[in-house]
């Protein structure tokens, strides 16, 4: 309960003009959003998933439903029915599948490591880790990274840990 109060007082400082949704600009003013590489990535899952698909808003259901992806995981399984590891994978193969077409290409591979590191790699590097990425992920050899492909990728990595994030002490 005391969580909740405390993303309820989240939601209501970043809903500036009281309307009881979040635009992307209200986003986009989050000082971690505002300057993680990914953010726009981030911003557009808020939106993706809310229940308001006919205009740009996100209430504060959506809110918590987005925020609870970063939940850290509770030891007890049923507590945690929206940021169980499978969750948290749709959300991160969400922040590479540009076109929303559930299949990743290399070239939005390639948008998504672009916006990572930037200037930092040059062209022909990243180009080089999309195509390699594409070839060792790519099981049914279409060229594209399907969810199955993305998921089995990261079998063994600690998803549920790397996509924690403590929004409140």
């Amino acid at each position: 309960k005391q969580q909740i109060e405390r993303l309820y007082a989240r939601f209501t400082s970043l809903d500036r003009n009281s309307h009881g949704f979040l635009t992307r600009e209200d986003f986009l003013r989050i000082p971690e959003l505002a300057i993680n590489p990914l953010g726009d990535r981030i911003v557009h899952a808020f939106f993706y998933e809310s229940k308001n698909t006919e205009e740009e808003k996100v209430d504060f259901k959506d809110f918590v439903r987005v925020v609870s992806h970063f939940r850290p995981v509770k030891k007890n399984p049923s507590k945690n029915k929206l940021n169980t590891r499978l969750e948290k994978l749709h959300f991160a193969f969400r922040m590479y599948d540009l076109d929303g077409d559930d299949k990743i290409s290399k070239e939005e591979l390639l948008a998504v490591l672009t916006m990572m590191v930037g200037a930092n790699i040059s062209p022909e590097q990243l180009l080089s880790i999309a195509e390699r990425t594409i070839l060792e992920a790519d099981q049914d050899n279409d060229d594209l990274i399907s969810f199955e492909e993305f998921a089995n990728v990261l079998e063994r990595t600690d998803v549920e840990q790397k996509m924690s994030i403590r929004f409140l002490n």
